[in-house]
């Protein structure tokens, strides 16, 4: 029988909020699914927190909502983060995606998590 984690758009305004509702969605309440994007990442591919079963959907429901609050305003916000926190040779390539990001250019938070699981778990994705 297929798993089905269920998102509610709705209550995903940050990528914060991501990290909790997946996490709640897949292991209940105060539940693990990654807190960064190679952690996220891993967990859908059978890392840490991976659901037992491999037969596994996530429905994300009202996914307009959450790829509107996931999208240039909280990209930028998220790079600022990573400027602050990533090695020194990395932040010329992560300043150049934060002014694609503040002049509404390039992959947003919302494209990161989707193409996330496409790479790691091709068709457990379901856009609702």
């Amino acid at each position: 029988m297929t798993a089905i984690y269920v998102l509610e758009g709705t209550q995903i305004r940050t990528l914060d909020d991501f990290w909790r509702v997946i996490g709640e969605a897949v292991n209940g309440p105060g539940g693990y699914f990654g807190r960064n994007l190679d952690a996220f990442a891993d967990c859908l591919s059978g890392g840490f927190g991976a659901p037992d079963d491999d037969d596994y959907v996530v429905e994300w429901r009202d996914h307009k909502a959450s790829r509107e609050c996931l999208g240039y305003a909280e990209t930028a916000r998220q790079l600022e983060i990573r400027l602050w926190r990533c090695h020194p040779t990395n932040r010329p390539a992560v300043s150049a995606d934060l002014v694609a990001a503040r002049e509404e250019r390039g992959m947003t938070v919302f494209d990161w998590l989707t193409e996330i699981f496409e790479d790691r778990a091709p068709g457990v994705l379901r856009l609702q």
